[in-house]
């Protein structure tokens, strides 16, 4: 991503700078490849450096998102969806979440999933794009997309080096370090090659060979607030009615994952090793896939937290080499591209200053902060008794997340930060979701008549499900639009 973005930003042409951009790489190295599953920025990604969206899909297998659901993350037998898009419509300059909390209250709001359509629209497993078919109140669906990572870097790399990127196959040997300033001045490859360079950009995974092993970058662990510290991936068989969400599941000892793609599904079981043995995570992981498993799970060990200082020196991290936050939120892709974008704007030359990189790192802290309080309120609010649920709900929270629960909790209020990532309507889903109603709405909503309360609500729901109704199957959109050449083979 990184190179494909910098190939077609940064060439000689559009910037007169002269740019000489190289990616170091060894096809015998793997990858996490877990990262399968996105949120809709990732099609602002692909908008810009000019990527066909039918195109993309097909090359990489890709289905669609709507949200993530959340199967029995409050209690066993109960679910809900973190959908993207609005959830119901706002009373003025009242919040939708102030009028549903009073509906609560009163006893006349359903759930959540009532009053947003991407929600109702991914629980019937049904997928459109652009303007609704019904009315012009109705909103357009944001969506992501479900895609093969490998498939998709491979369409990037091809990408990249149509626009000038070098790639170079190897290992490295050895990291060059001016001993004077510190700045990694070269990379020697196994091969003998040297690659030398003005500005480095880390995307050597969890070994972090730049970044952490090179220049020393502290790593703050997160492990007290994220107890997870393993994972285990799977593909098994295409199903042949994919969803147009992923699939959290909760279980005893941490979570499991379902993501559809058009060629296969992938799963995952992320999990504590205090809590549960690895034995027994790979068992109940394969005792609950929809399809025949097509290999044997893959173990992945993380330690979830962040590298203090990600730009350092003449080094920038990108990726798992900045940091690890488990893909509850499908968050991991998202990362590398925000980094993309904070490098272009700083965009460092040749000299750069100290207060560059501090802005640099404090901007980074401040979005990794913000996603793992989003990710521990998932934990924290939760009804299971198994211990590792119990220790989760018991632990103690970091203050930003106590205060954010806190407002919400009392009065109703939401407040989005700066620029953090996630939205009011998806801290909104999350609480109400893992059962917060607040005992208070905002002033607006508790004038509101009881009728006219209900109404808005009812016109609300209704008005959604009739345009849902007029919607294709999720399968069906992607034969009749974008399927991959294998899946249009079947259907023939």
């Amino acid at each position: 991503m990184t190179a494909a973005a910098f190939g077609h930003f940064l060439d000689e042409g559009s910037t007169g700078q002269g740019y000489k951009i190289r990616l170091v790489e060894s096809e015998t190295i793997g990858t996490i490849g877990v990262g399968e599953a996105t949120i809709p920025q990732i099609r602002m990604f692909n908008q810009a450096l000019g990527i066909d969206e039918n195109a993309f899909i097909r090359a990489t297998q890709a289905t669609f998102k709507l949200g993530i659901e959340f199967a029995g993350w409050k209690k066993p037998g109960h679910s809900y969806m973190h959908a993207f898009g609005d959830v119901g419509r706002a009373v003025g300059l009242c919040a939708f979440h102030h009028v549903w909390s009073r509906g609560v209250r009163l006893g006349l709001a359903g759930p959540t999933h009532d009053y947003c359509l991407n929600d109702i629209v991914a629980k019937q497993d049904r997928m459109h794009r652009g303007r609704a078919l019904t009315a012009p109140t109705v909103p357009e669906m944001p969506h992501a997309f479900h895609f093969d990572a490998g498939l998709y870097a491979r369409f990037l790399r091809d990408f990249a080096e149509a626009r000038g990127v070098q790639r170079i196959e190897g290992m490295i040997d050895e990291v060059l370090r001016d001993g004077e300033s510190g700045d990694v001045t070269a990379l020697r490859l196994a091969s003998g090659e040297t690659v030398s360079g003005d500005l480095f950009i880390d995307c050597s995974g969890m070994r972090a060979l730049l970044i952490g092993q090179a220049l020393g970058s502290p790593y703050e662990d997160w492990s007290h607030w994220l107890p997870c510290d393993r994972a285990l991936a799977v593909p098994s068989a295409r199903v042949e009615h994919f969803t147009p969400y992923t699939r959290s599941t909760a279980h005893d000892a941490g979570w499991q994952w379902r993501i559809p793609l058009q060629h296969r599904t992938g799963n995952g079981r992320v999990y504590c090793s205090a809590f549960i043995s690895d034995d027994a995570a790979a068992e109940s992981l394969l005792a609950h896939l929809d399809a025949p498993a097509l290999d044997d799970p893959r173990p992945i060990r993380f330690v979830t937290g962040r590298r203090r200082e990600v730009w350092k020196n003449n080094v920038i991290a990108v990726g798992l080499s900045s940091g690890f936050l488990e893909p509850l939120e499908s968050t991991s892709i998202h990362l590398i591209q925000s980094a993309i974008s904070r490098i272009l704007k700083f965009m460092p030359g040749k000299v750069t200053a100290q207060a560059e990189r501090d802005e640099y790192n404090r901007q980074f802290a401040f979005e990794m902060e913000r996603i793992r309080d989003f990710i521990v309120l998932h934990y924290t609010l939760n009804e299971r008794d198994e211990p590792f649920w119990r220790a989760c709900r018991e632990m103690e929270l970091p203050g930003t997340l106590a205060d954010r629960i806190a407002l919400f909790r009392e009065g109703g209020h939401i407040f989005r930060d700066a620029d953090e990532l996630f939205s009011e309507v998806a801290w909104f889903q999350v609480m109400a979701g893992q059962g917060i109603v607040p005992a208070r709405s905002h002033g607006m909503a508790e004038a509101l008549d009881v009728n006219d309360l209900k109404a808005w609500l009812d016109t609300i729901n209704a008005l959604y499900q009739r345009e849902a109704s007029r919607y294709p199957s999720h399968a069906d959109y992607i034969a009749r639009n974008c399927a991959a050449p294998a899946m249009t083979m079947a259907a023939a």
